[in-house]
């Protein structure tokens, strides 16, 4: 665009050295029309942050040890180190963050079946489990695309398409391997102290996942796609999410006192079939591996601006000390009322309190 204008520019100057006296005005206002403007950036805006919390009753379906007095102990300490990236352009925005969860001894690595037992029986105090996992998400807005506000009326803001990918990987026997992609629209709302709400309901498709306890030879030789895996992948099928998230300043606060904001999250993912990929063995009642549906959410973060309290407006959330609550229940889609083995024990249906995760917790983050 910037050569064009400059050809356009140096095209209007010669002409004007051609043309008689008695034009000059008429030549000097075409090239002060067409003088070279400040272009509008690519990125309108660019925000990348990095974070650590600590979360003391994190969980990992499956996992769980018993305690001297018959109760079961299915949580587990994680460190948490956070990249996220955000940023907004002509027609859209672009989220992208990857985890890392360093989990504590009752979630162990491989090769550890359960805390302190290897695939072999055998005794062993094997570190914990690192996850690392992955998530983005695009939007193209309808405004923007087609140049109007439509999709503008009242509190609704925009319209867009949005689409996105998940993935992660770690180091236990399990050794998931999670990819899925999700498209659908989102309807983005303001609130009340440069607030926001967004609402995407989604279509959800976990096209390939990996689980290490069907694979086909481990506990003999099995029958390809009906007892076992070939190669110990599962595949799903395409299922409906709906994902909202918000943030809001407390501008109501005193002055002297306007350094909290809240924010959420919450996502539903429907039911995606046998949580084995394995439909001839669903089975019924507590015996059974079929998927249900699935809340992973954060309701609410509450975020203190340190480098705004301590440093001045300029500095506004450089620096965020937070503490949240987070709420999963149905983790990655197992019934935590059934899955016998994982999520409830075998013998009694007792819960392994593996499948929902319940934890306060709190970190730093670092804007840059």
């Amino acid at each position: 665009m910037s050569s064009l204008r400059r050809t356009v520019t140096a095209a209007a100057l010669s002409l004007a050295t051609l043309v008689p006296a008695g034009y000059a005005g008429a030549a000097d206002m075409a090239v002060k029309a067409l003088k070279p403007v400040a272009e509008v950036p690519f990125f309108l805006v660019i925000d990348n942050r990095v974070s650590f919390s600590w979360m003391p009753k994190g969980t990992d379906p499956g996992m769980f040890s018993v305690n001297p007095n018959g109760s079961i102990n299915g949580t587990t300490a994680k460190q948490v180190y956070s990249f996220t990236h955000f940023d907004a352009w002509a027609y859209g925005t672009n989220f992208f963050t990857i985890s890392m969860f360093k989990s504590g001894h009752n979630d162990p690595a491989s090769p550890c079946v359960a805390p302190g037992v290897t695939i072999t029986g055998g005794l062993a105090d094997c570190a914990g489990a690192t996850e690392i996992y992955g998530l983005f998400r695009s939007t193209f807005g309808f405004n923007e695309i087609f140049n109007t506000k439509a999709f503008t009326m009242g509190p609704l803001r925009n319209v867009s398409f949005e689409v996105g990918m998940d993935a992660n990987t770690e180091n236990n026997f399990l050794a998931p391997a999670k990819r899925d992609v999700v498209a659908g629209l989102q309807f983005a709302f303001d609130l009340p102290y440069k607030g926001y709400i967004n609402v995407a309901p989604l279509m959800y498709w976990e096209f390939s996942n990996h689980n290490a306890f069907t694979q086909c030879g481990l506990f003999g030789p099995g029958i390809p796609g009906t007892t076992c895996n070939s190669d110990g992948n599962v595949s799903y099928r395409p299922t409906w999410a709906v994902e909202i998230n918000y943030y809001m300043d407390l501008g109501f606060l005193p002055p002297n006192m306007q350094y909290f904001s809240i924010s959420g999250r919450a996502g539903w993912y429907g039911p995606k079939g046998d949580s084995n990929g394995r439909p001839a063995l669903s089975g019924i009642g507590r015996f059974s591996t079929a998927s249900k549906t699935e809340l992973n959410s954060e309701p609410i973060r509450l975020t203190f601006d340190a480098s705004k309290a301590f440093m001045g407006p300029k500095y506004s959330h450089f620096v965020d000390l937070w503490v949240a609550y987070r709420y999963w229940q149905n983790k990655f889609g197992l019934d935590h009322n059934a899955m016998a083995g994982v999520c409830t024990l075998a013998a009694n249906g007792q819960s392994t309190n593996s499948c929902t995760e319940s934890t306060v917790y709190g970190g730093v983050t670092v804007k840059f």
